[in-house]
């Protein structure tokens, strides 16, 4: 089964009971994976802002 994470409700949804594609993240291999998938891509983005910082001189 794959999950996803819907960014309208902010909930874990499945294939029987998803939003559109353009509303969610995924597919995941686990409920898990799919709640925790906004935490890791702030995460990410937070990196590549720091990463830009630094290579544009910032810091």
């Amino acid at each position: 089964m794959s999950f996803y994470w819907c960014v309208v409700h902010n909930r874990v949804e499945t294939e029987k009971d998803r939003c559109p594609s353009q509303n969610l993240l995924g597919p995941y291999g686990s409920e898990a994976e799919a709640r925790s998938s906004v935490d890791r891509i702030k995460e990410r983005e937070r990196r590549i802002e720091e990463e830009d910082a630094r290579w544009s001189g910032d810091h």
